[in-house]
């Protein structure tokens, strides 16, 4: 039986996975009706960027009330996985710096969304390093979670299929910078697909986390008798 004071968190880590892939794809549809940018799949047509999308009309109020509260949402939710991994026993020394690597990463989203919109060199060397340190910490605490969860007896099938997906996105990220070496013109016309694919599949690694979450019946008290 659990104890009345604890809550289940699975709700937490849903929206960490929902908002961010929610808002971009709002902000695309808004953006597109306002005639900021054209109709097209942008996952393959890479006809715009995903901070294109957020940057002007009514787009960019959404873009950015929905986008600071998901950076602290995304902060909570690696400090929930740092708990989540304690309560399955697992306490991998790779483990213990998810929180810390999320709460950068929680930071660089916001210092992106805010200088979204924004013209300058300042404002647009804030969005360049926010984009980067979030996308790239927020892989790296999904792939210490993942690895962690390969060592647990019950979830070490789906540790390997997290990782599995943690390597997809690696392989991603890595053709991308191949491409920008060896074919910087083909690189030009497809980067704005690969960023869109990037943040996908990082959104859909949080999205199974909460799921397990939810399956393993997550639980953190907040307050005592």
């Amino acid at each position: 039986m659990h104890n009345h004071n604890s809550v289940r968190l699975w709700w937490l880590a849903l929206g960490a996975a929902l908002v961010p892939f929610l808002t971009i794809h709002l902000t695309f549809l808004v953006s597109v009706l306002e005639g900021h940018v054209s109709l097209c799949v942008p996952y393959w047509d890479s006809c715009t960027s995903i901070s294109r999308t957020g940057r002007y009309g009514t787009a960019y109020f959404i873009f950015k009330g929905a986008m600071l509260p998901a950076a602290i949402v995304g902060i909570l939710f690696w400090y929930g996985n740092r708990a989540w991994l304690g309560q399955l026993g697992l306490r991998s020394a790779g483990a213990a710096w998810v929180p810390w690597l999320g709460l950068v990463a929680g930071l660089a989203l916001g210092i992106y969304t805010v200088a979204l919109g924004h013209e300058g060199d300042g404002f647009n060397l804030m969005r360049r390093i926010g984009v980067v340190l979030y996308l790239s910490l927020t892989f790296l605490c999904e792939l210490l979670i993942s690895g962690a969860l390969r060592q647990h007896p019950t979830w070490s099938r789906q540790g390997r299929w997290l990782l599995g997906l943690c390597q997809l996105t690696l392989a991603i990220g890595i053709l991308s910078v191949l491409l920008n070496a060896l074919a910087p013109d083909l690189y030009r016309r497809t980067d704005d697909a690969f960023e869109w694919v990037f943040a996908l599949l990082i959104n859909v690694h949080a999205l199974w986390l909460a799921l397990l979450w939810r399956k393993s019946g997550f639980r953190v008290r907040f307050w005592v008798d």
